[in-house]
């Protein structure tokens, strides 16, 4: 009995180390190792669309609705990608702006027609509390987001 007590008082306590070095995690555990740097994807996303990523950046926007994307600065700057999830599926704090992601996902393209680039712009503009400007659309356009599978924010 005193063995299984001693086991279990292990096991409680490196867990505890193990999770108190990592950050909170979010979705499906990490399985990738090697990571790829957001420049690279944002360069030549057309190489990465369908695979499946591992990235890690500085996070400088969260949806503040329903926590259903955030995004990641690159590490180039002035360069950003955003991470999406199925909503209700991993909510990411709008809290964690500011803090370290390392997120696995797969990349994806989303071919807008000018008229649906002007309505995906005007509701960012709207999640975002901005005011929409429609002359900023001119027209058809590419998107190239990450769909987040897991993360941890760190």
């Amino acid at each position: 009995m005193k063995q299984i007590k001693a086991i279990i008082l292990v096991l409680i306590i490196s867990s505890t180390l193990i999770y108190a070095g990592d950050g909170k995690k979010y979705g499906k555990d990490i399985s990738l190792t090697e990571k790829t740097k957001i420049s690279e994807i944002l360069s030549n996303p057309k190489e990465y669309v369908g695979k499946k990523v591992l990235v890690e950046g500085t996070i400088v926007d969260v949806c503040n609705k329903r926590g259903c994307w955030m995004e990641l600065a690159s590490d180039k700057e002035f360069e950003k990608v955003r991470i999406k999830v199925k909503d209700g599926e991993i909510v990411f704090p709008v809290e964690a702006k500011g803090s370290t992601a390392l997120v696995e996902g797969e990349v994806y393209e989303i071919n807008l027609t000018k008229e649906e680039a002007l309505e995906h712009a005007e509701h960012i503009a709207e999640e975002q509390g901005k005011k929409f400007d429609p002359s900023t659309v001119t027209g058809p356009v590419t998107l190239y987001q990450i769909k987040g599978l897991g993360a941890e924010i760190k």
